[in-house]
């Protein structure tokens, strides 16, 4: 019998719109700067301020083409803002797989920045695609995760899952240490 994915967020929405790319999420300079710093850096440039305001368990909704641009590490950022899941009227596939291999889960959904307001709270079942906005009693289907990307979230992320499976050292070896 297959084991039973269950993989749901519920938390308050932040919006944001169409053709939010990863430069707005995660801007250049913030590469050289401490992981803290560059959590914090998220945004600025469309919302400053924006990581200060975000408490664990808080959910994106995003418009179409969310995450378009570089493979930044957009999901670590995001995860260390303490966002718990993104849902888009459409993620770019670059934006989601990254996402996911931090353990954060995404799902297209359209229709679904006409049926969110900043504030309202969210309830995802990735798994089944049902995104509901519990302040408005409305219900929508998106997309479901696929079942490896959902495997990969629930896993912790992708460096943990390959850890698990046996493909990778859980800490790093030097060559001829042995």
């Amino acid at each position: 019998m297959a084991e039973k994915l269950e993989l749901t967020h519920t938390g308050r929405v932040w919006k944001f719109g169409d053709q939010i790319n990863t430069d707005l999420i995660m801007p250049a300079w913030s590469f050289r700067l401490t992981e803290v710093e560059r959590n914090k850096a998220a945004f600025g440039a469309i919302r400053p301020g924006w990581a200060d305001l975000v408490k664990p368990g808080d959910i994106i909704i995003g418009g179409q083409n969310f995450g378009l641009g570089s493979g930044r590490p957009i999901g670590s950022v995001l995860r260390g803002c303490g966002i718990v899941g993104l849902a888009a009227e459409s993620i770019n596939g670059l934006a989601l797989r990254n996402c996911v291999n931090f353990s954060l889960p995404g799902i297209d959904c359209p229709g679904i920045s006409a049926a969110f307001e900043e504030g309202d709270i969210a309830r995802i079942d990735y798994i089944s695609g049902t995104v509901e906005n519990v302040t408005r009693g409305k219900t929508l289907k998106g997309k479901p995760l696929e079942k490896l990307l959902a495997e990969i979230v629930l896993a912790g992320g992708v460096i943990p899952m390959l850890v698990r499976e046996g493909y990778i050292e859980s800490e790093p070896t030097e060559a001829g240490s042995e």
